[in-house]
């Protein structure tokens, strides 16, 4: 199957945005993961004072995981997909919670030069839907200010033919028939298969290390989901360039 990529996966995600919180919530440790993942940034007293990004927000899950992991934080949520992001939007939020229609290179481009806007950042099933991962990673530290957190909270699977098949059961049994139901069978075929092509968990590891990000470490989740879904824990070298390779 041929990946879906940038503006058609948006448009996948656009029509989708309806029914994706109903779908999600069949996943029991879905919002439990994402909030075990927004805890391993370990932000100090609640977040305050600090300006935090939420990069592919979505539906606004992993906007809330966030928000219950710094409560006093600053959040900017973004998604490339506009039905998604009105899908989040209409949610309700504090004011401190702001939400935005942009990719992370637009992102960029508009907000830093290179200086670095924000504390942290957590980017929730991201990488593996982009064309240039490297170039997003880069982006990322360009966000971040020197000694800023990133955590991606992402499908990378262990390398293990174990957690492959697993994953394959799961989507064949379970994503794929209800993504059909709702008429978005294109775009859990795509999560499907993306995951397989994307980086396993060591791979992506070495991929920020090589990119320059000081502190990388993976953590698997618990439960079901072990060797399936992973936090990746890095931050911004203060004594490298964004976007410099180690």
């Amino acid at each position: 199957m041929t990946l879906l990529r940038d503006q058609d996966l948006a448009h996948a995600f656009d029509r989708a945005a309806d029914s994706y919180d109903r779908l999600v919530a069949m996943n029991p440790g879905y919002h439990a993961d994402l909030r075990r993942s927004a805890r391993r940034l370990q932000l100090p007293d609640g977040g305050a004072g600090l300006r935090l990004l939420d990069l592919g927000c979505g539906t606004g899950a992993s906007t809330a995981a966030l928000l219950r992991a710094a409560p006093r934080a600053e959040i900017t949520a973004v998604d490339a997909s506009a039905g998604m992001l009105e899908r989040a939007a209409a949610k309700s939020w504090p004011s401190r919670v702001t939400f935005v229609h942009a990719s992370a290179e637009e992102l960029a481009l508009r907000e830093t030069g290179g200086t670095g806007a924000y504390d942290a950042v957590f980017a929730a099933y991201l990488l593996r839907n982009v064309t240039d991962v490297d170039g997003v990673l880069a982006s990322v530290q360009a966000l971040l200010r020197p000694g800023g957190r990133l955590a991606v909270h992402e499908y990378s699977l262990s390398g293990r033919a174990l957690h492959r098949a697993l994953w394959t059961a799961l989507c064949r049994t379970v994503i794929i028939p209800a993504g059909t139901l709702t008429g978005d069978r294109d775009l859990y075929h795509h999560l499907w298969h993306s995951v397989l092509a994307f980086d396993t968990a060591p791979e992506l590891t070495a991929r920020l290390v090589r990119g320059g990000w000081g502190g990388v470490r993976s953590v698997p989740m618990p439960g079901w989901s072990t060797g399936v879904v992973h936090t990746f824990i890095a931050r911004r070298d203060a004594l490298r360039p964004a976007g410099a390779t180690a």
